[in-house]
């Protein structure tokens, strides 16, 4: 491994891990008041054209940050479309 992919891998895993705290509070509460919907939505789309991006290049650091990432904006884009759907005053 070189220390490019060593430097991604490490990048990868401080980004990946700001979205632990945002899931989990989102899970916790059910509150996602404070969660754009088009933000999630588009950063949730973008997450899945930069996993295929990285196996298309075989990028070890882009594939693993991406598919830790993707269900974790997936969550809590899936929460924020479930509390929009019902008209909750949180969502």
């Amino acid at each position: 491994m070189t220390s490019t992919e060593i430097l991604g891998l490490v990048a990868a895993c401080l980004t990946t891990m700001a979205f632990f705290p945002q899931a989990v509070h989102s899970w916790r509460t059910r509150d996602v008041s404070g969660v754009s919907l088009t933000m999630y939505g588009t950063f949730t789309f973008g997450v899945v054209l930069w996993l295929i991006y990285g196996i298309l290049i075989e990028s070890l650091p882009v594939i693993l940050s991406n598919l830790v990432t993707l269900p974790l904006s997936m969550s809590i884009l899936y929460l924020k479309l479930k509390k929009s759907t019902m008209g909750s005053p949180n969502g």
